[in-house]
């Protein structure tokens, strides 16, 4: 038997010395296989939103910052001066501790990093020395680019996305050698963990398509009108881009007006019906509403030339006209989320511009109208990337939904990516089954003209915010849109940020209710009463001029804002009325959640 390798309590040693060499044989042989394949896939091409490409554009923001350092050449010695220093105390530190003192760590990571969560991380001299070597360098690095000057909003801003991408990448938690729960299971396993490993990666790789899909859950644990979207109701009207489900009432009475809920077409619909205990859809049909939601197709080339402006007359406003014949009253209320609430503010201005009046009362889920604070997915959308993506949805007639998902994993490595490598591949282990992972992996396509005039005209050049969009021939002006709004937007938001969806609410003609809630873009919104997880904070209806104005006279409340949605919700729903079974006048289709939500890629 092999001497313990550790300095620690937990001793590191080979139970069984021959089968442990096979196994790292294995794993050379295998990972070397999958990485020829991994080179020979579209992950290794530039190509928009890949991997590869994301490097290329993080070696060029990051070498610009390098250059403009070395023009400093005195700044640049005093700013290594102080890298090297710092490893000294370090390297020091950790000699007095191998020699039993009790030393002060030099820097410690914030409480909310999951990174450094394993005990050996702070006990183990050895891993605590690469912790700390770590946190070290990527603070020297963010310090560096704070005080990098000659930098534009813009480039700034890149640089500091870019910057993240590698810090995330290159953290001691993400390497065998430098973990301490992936040497224990290495040596536990007689490296069987990394073996496994390989097997996942290869089985990750058959089921990809055109960039690597990471699991980050046991896909095989849900089903999708089984244990997923399982709120009664039927399909009651369908065309080529969207299927329209109702749902069954469950109370004694409903509200006369009813509710048509437009969820973003990027993705599926069912992150708001996911487990009955998480349904937002099932908590508004339990409050007396009468609901719809929309749930859009999975696009394929057939319908590459969906535009926008299809998606406005033959998506939101023939599904509200199908919820009037359905129910004989004249105007519903609508709810909007994402980019499905960027659909719906360009059709109110265009109503309103005709002078016609579909609706009564709107919400707003995490939705941005102005475009000039939208986060890090301006990143992904200069006129570089654009003209390579209309290309490829050119040749395709689509956006094959592993890009956009790509986009966001890579707008959050630390948490979508890092995380999941290590348990997948490096510990051998199978994902945890999570129902919002899942929905988060069930991506959908784009139709290619559709998603060209969004990213473009939207992120781009931020037309509908400027006045300066025009669909079926109107002239949009967001001032003329007069109805009552809910907004919702979320502390956390790294795809719709709440001071971008701030912005956005400035632009509208009536009154908003603003509401921000605790947590992000998913979790901020999918916040059932029940759980009392996060909390929201609302604030008194004089206006503010910024988020920050408006915080300040803010005032914070536990739990849900589901109730206080349903509140100001009421005022504008009518009386109550006899409950209204799906498809009465319309006719049933088929069961919800319908076949659409179904089609996969």
């Amino acid at each position: 038997m092999t001497k313990p390798f550790s300095t620690s309590a937990t001793p590191y040693r080979i139970e069984n010395p021959e089968e442990f060499a096979k196994n790292i044989l294995r794993v050379f042989e295998e990972g070397g296989r999958a990485m020829g394949e991994l080179l020979e896939r579209p992950d290794a091409k530039i190509t928009p939103f890949s991997a590869a490409s994301e490097a290329n554009e993080a070696t060029k923001t990051l070498s610009e910052i390098a250059r403009l350092w070395m023009a400093d050449p005195a700044k640049l010695v005093e700013a290594q001066g102080a890298l090297v220093r710092s490893y000294i105390d370090l390297w020091n530190a950790s000699i007095r501790r191998v020699l039993g003192e009790t030393v002060e760590p030099i820097v410690e990571p914030p409480p909310s990093d999951n990174r450094f969560k394993d005990p050996e991380w702070s006990t183990n001299p050895y891993f605590d020395f690469w912790k700390q070597a770590y946190l070290l360098t990527t603070q020297w690095a963010e310090d560096v680019l704070e005080q990098t000057e000659g930098l534009d909003e813009a480039s700034r801003q890149k640089a500091e996305f870019y910057l993240r991408m590698l810090s995330s990448a290159l953290s001691p938690s993400n390497f065998p050698l430098t973990n301490p729960e992936v040497v224990r299971e290495t040596f536990a396993t007689n490296a069987q963990n990394l073996v496994q490993g390989m097997e996942h990666l290869a089985r990750d790789m058959e089921r990809s398509g055109d960039l690597l899909k990471i699991s980050q859950t046991d896909t095989e644990a849900f089903e999708v009108g089984k244990n997923l979207a399982t709120t009664p109701g039927k399909v009651v009207f369908q065309n080529e881009i969207f299927q329209l489900i109702q749902y069954s009432p469950t109370t004694d009475e409903v509200r006369e007006v009813p509710l048509l809920v437009v969820p973003p077409w990027i993705n599926k619909y069912y992150i708001l019906d996911l487990t009955p205990a998480k349904s937002f859809l099932k908590f508004a049909v339990d409050q007396g509403f009468t609901v719809f939601v929309v749930s859009w197709v999975n696009p394929d080339h057939r319908l590459a030339h969906k535009t926008f402006e299809d998606y406005m007359l033959e998506g939101i406003l023939t599904a509200a006209d199908a919820v009037k014949r359905e129910t004989g009253v004249e105007k519903c209320n609508v709810t909007g989320y994402c980019v499905g609430g960027t659909l719906l503010g360009a059709t109110l201005a265009y109503c309103a511009a005709r002078g016609e009046e579909p609706f009564r009362a709107v919400t707003f889920l995490t939705t941005q109208l102005d475009f000039t604070k939208a986060g890090d997915l301006l990143l992904f959308t200069n006129d570089n990337q654009l003209a390579a993506l209309e290309k490829m949805m050119g040749e395709r007639g689509f956006l094959d939904g592993s890009r956009m998902a790509n986009v966001f994993n890579l707008m959050r490595p630390r948490d979508l990516i890092w995380p999941y490598i290590v348990n997948n591949y490096l510990l051998g282990k199978k994902p945890f089954p999570f129902d919002l992972l899942y929905w988060n992996q069930d991506s959908t396509r784009m139709a290619a003209a559709n998603h060209n005039f969004y990213l473009r005209e939207f992120y781009n050049e931020n037309k509908l915010a400027k006045g300066e969009m025009s669909l079926a021939g109107v002239k949009l002006d967001l001032k003329k849109v007069k109805l009552p709004v809910f907004e919702v937007a979320t502390k956390e938001d790294h795809i719709a940020p709440a001071r971008s969806v701030f912005i956005g609410s400035k632009l509208l003609g009536g009154p908003v209710e603003f509401v921000l809630a605790g947590s992000g873009h998913i979790a901020g919104v999918v916040n059932p009463p029940d759980k009392m997880k996060y909390q929201y904070w609302t604030a008194p209806k004089a206006a503010a001029d910024t988020l920050d104005e408006w915080i300040g006279m803010a005032k914070e409340h536990p739990g849900s804002w589901w109730p206080h949605w349903v509140e100001w919700l009421t005022k504008y729903a009518g009386d109550w009325v006899a409950p209204r079974e799906p498809g009465e006048q319309l006719g049933v289709i088929e069961d919800a959640p319908g076949s659409y939500v179904k089609a996969k890629p």
